[in-house]
């Protein structure tokens, strides 16, 4: 996807803002000596920007409208460091409601929903910017934000929630319990919408063979508003986005050059008219790819492929680079398998050891099972983990988001 005209329009609106606020971004810009560009060739010399960059701007040092204007402000977790605080205008605000609201729309969502609101509330962007798209829709919100999953079964059969907004990994919480309790009639649900973090084929499948329910992958990070940035559609060909609001790049995670439409790497954004903290080319580590063929439901946005993992996801063991997504690979051959699945890395008698724990619902030998996924396991990564088959429901469940990898080397 190369950027248009209007859209280099935007980005040169952007850069002024930036350089009159002394923003890092716009620091870097004198420094680069670039304050205007005219083509695709002067956009791809515009330095990159990076979380790095974000939490050295602690805490308001991304302001880059007028405080005056400012009128709320959200934060990613900060759980590697400095928090990142992102201010948002009145109008950021009100453009991310009308991304989440399409976000719905694509999904066949009305004002006649009743959508039940899981994800968390405060600072974090998932349950407002959920919240704040559905009431931009006229929906009906159930606010209820995460936990208390007997109180959340209870409001879903007596309210009649017809979507529900979750993480995967909660989503999937639900649907266990709705089925453990055997609940599954008493329900109305007829969609999710599902965000904040990747997930793979095997827990979509899990999650709606329990519940019967259409399946939407939301996209978004705190950084660039939040989720609702994008959604597959329908057709669940891709991740369908908003091109008048962001443009998105895919770049080798290496070199930082751009790929051709069609091949993967890195995502990078730019964001077109956002006030409260505008950022230009902004390396978001999730790895995907543009599709280049037009969608099969005839909307001509642009897509992304769905999330294959992180750049930074990388584990180092025995001297080879690990991606989490590699292992999910292999998992996902084994029909024998289910969705869930937890990876444990530890140091013992000087050797790195990698420990991979996995459901099966089926009356399957386990001991032959661990055998054959941990040879499968060896030809991908070149050496042989310990792979512990284990009944359905024993790996611990999330309320928000699961973690699959724990390195305990450095605990």
């Amino acid at each position: 996807m190369q950027i248009n005209e209007t859209q280099i329009k935007q980005v040169n609106d952007r850069i002024k803002a930036l350089v009159k606020a002394g923003s890092f971004y716009g620091k870097k810009l004198e420094e680069a000596g670039i304050t205007e560009i005219n083509s695709v060739e002067d956009f791809l010399k515009l330095p990159f920007s990076e979380k790095a960059d974000l939490r050295e701007a602690y805490p308001l040092g991304l302001m880059t409208a007028p405080e005056e204007e400012i009128v709320r402000i959200h934060s990613s977790s900060g759980t590697t460091g400095l928090p990142v605080i992102i201010p948002y205008t009145a109008k950021d605000v009100d453009d991310w409601g009308e991304m989440f609201k399409r976000c719905y729309e694509y999904a066949g969502i009305t004002n006649k929903d009743r959508i039940q609101i899981t994800p968390g509330y405060g600072l974090w962007t998932a349950g407002i910017g959920f919240q704040n798209g559905a009431e931009k829709l006229g929906a009906m919100v159930i606010p209820m934000g995460p936990g208390n999953t007997d109180k959340q079964i209870q409001m879903m059969i007596d309210l009649k929630s017809t979507v529900l907004c979750a993480t995967s990994s909660y989503a999937l919480l639900l649907a266990e319990e709705i089925e453990k309790r055997g609940l599954k009639d008493k329900i109305c649900l007829k969609k999710g919408v599902i965000g904040s973090e990747r997930w793979g084929a095997k827990m979509r499948e899990r999650i709606h063979d329990i519940l019967g329910i259409e399946l939407y992958d939301i996209y978004g990070l705190t950084e660039i508003y939040g989720p609702g940035i994008g959604i597959n559609c329908q057709k669940e060909s891709g991740i369908h986005y908003w091109d008048d609001y962001l443009y998105i790049e895919v770049i080798d995670p290496v070199t930082g050059k751009p790929v051709p439409d069609g091949e993967p790497g890195e995502i990078v954004i730019t964001t077109l008219v956002k006030e409260g903290a505008p950022l230009i080319r902004y390396r978001t580590h999730d790895l995907s790819r543009i599709i280049p063929e037009p969608c099969s439901c005839g909307d001509t946005r642009p897509r992304l492929d769905v999330i294959t993992g992180r750049t930074d996801d990388m584990m180092k063991i025995k001297g080879v680079n690990v991606f989490p997504a590699q292992i999910e690979e292999v998992l996902r051959t084994f029909d024998e398998l289910d969705s869930e699945y937890q990876i444990r890395i530890s140091h013992l008698d000087g050797k790195d050891t990698m420990r991979i724990y996995v459901e099966t619902s089926g009356h399957y030998d386990f001991e032959e099972l661990s055998k054959n996924v941990a040879a499968a396991v060896k030809s991908k990564i070149g050496f042989t983990p310990i792979v512990k088959v284990v009944e359905i429901g024993l790996l611990p469940r999330s309320e928000k988001k699961t973690k699959r990898v724990i390195d305990e080397r450095y605990q």
